[in-house]
């Protein structure tokens, strides 16, 4: 019994295909936990498409990942000086965001970030009369740049790329290759058709691995299921029922990421009002859970436990049995899962 993610293996990898197609050149992204997936099969999957080049988050990533990837590995992490070492091989690119780090690389293979509208880290304007020297004694990949996902100034994505990209070429610094962060297809086509001479390339995570959202799917499995009547007690604190129904023991808990959540940004009055009222429920104790049964997101009888979850389902609902599997609404970013089926 236990927490699946199954994968519409064909359909999600149609859409791989799809945003290769669009983003020619592009670098998958493999950072975290593997966006859901795990880092061995990302590395598998970017190997079948033919990727040369792979980006990780850390070090410590791409030590793990460099053994089930035989092509580049792009550090997105900045250097500095001082971090612990990690024994890397030769095809790992670093990412450099001050002219200090290009000077502590010498002999490596890096790539320059610049500061982008983010305002994050990356090389600014003023350091860059600096990069000449600095970069003779390292082997320059290219420059990149990452770029917020919302411009809510009304700002262009393209124009912010552009401008940096007039900077780069007045201070004659090589410009053979961008790495791009967060842009539209039709956003690189313009960059690319104005500075031919330059290859763009396209760091895709989200997008890549997550843009189908129907290509995949978690399920918990019922464990065990238990009626109980208005004012039975249950559980590690010993709450009453609210009413006839029952608790329904369900694989996943903390241990795979469920009842955690990133925080997330609000726009616009309805979901701030949505936010209001599920933090009122909580001050009382009713947390909705991520599984649904009978066509509903169902509320957590307690708190998730470490592999499990009780919810509680009433007795108007059709009763779960043992053996069910409760479809779950998961961010795949922070979920582990216990096992993954292709279908």
């Amino acid at each position: 019994m236990a927490l699946t993610l199954y994968v519409d293996t064909a359909r999600w990898r149609a859409h791989h295909k799809h945003v290769q197609e669009q983003f020619p050149g592009l670098v998958p992204v493999c950072k975290g936990n593997g966006y859901g997936f795990g880092h061995e099969r990302l590395a598998e999957e970017a190997t079948r498409l033919g990727s040369d080049m792979l980006a990780v988050g850390t070090t410590y990533e791409a030590a793990r990942i460099k053994d089930w990837f035989s092509g580049d590995l792009l550090v997105l992490t900045p250097y500095r000086r001082g971090e612990e070492p990690v024994p890397l091989p030769d095809r790992v690119v670093r990412s450099v965001s001050s002219v200090d780090g290009v000077y502590g690389l010498v002999g490596a293979r890096v790539v320059i970030e610049v500061m982008s509208s983010m305002k994050r880290h990356g090389i600014s304007e003023q350091d860059l009369p600096q990069l000449h020297q600095a970069i003779e004694n390292v082997r320059l990949e290219g420059f990149a740049i990452h770029l917020p996902l919302d411009r809510t100034d009304g700002s262009d994505a393209v124009e912010e790329v552009i401008g940096w990209m007039d900077r780069l070429r007045a201070a004659r610094l090589p410009l053979h290759t961008m790495f791009v962060s967060h842009l539209k297809a039709d956003e690189l086509i313009r960059l690319q058709q104005q500075f031919p001479q330059t290859r763009f390339r396209a760091r895709i995570g989200t997008r890549l691995w997550l843009g189908d959202h129907d290509a995949t799917e978690y399920r918990g499995a019922v464990l065990d299921v238990t009626k109980v009547t208005k004012g039975d007690r249950f559980g590690y604190r010993q709450q009453k029922a609210a009413s006839d129904g029952f608790l329904v023991v369900v694989a996943g808990g903390t241990s795979h990421g469920v009842g955690l959540e990133a925080p997330k940004a609000l726009h616009g009055v309805m979901p701030r009002a949505k936010g209001v009222a599920r933090a009122g429920l909580a001050t009382v104790n009713r947390n909705l859970a991520p599984f649904v049964w009978g066509g509903k997101q169902r509320w957590f009888a307690e708190p998730p436990h470490m592999q499990v979850s009780i919810l509680f389902v009433p007795s108007d609902a059709p009763e779960p049995k043992v053996g069910d599997e409760l479809v779950a609404h998961l961010r795949h970013t922070t979920t582990t899962f216990d096992r993954i089926v292709d279908r």
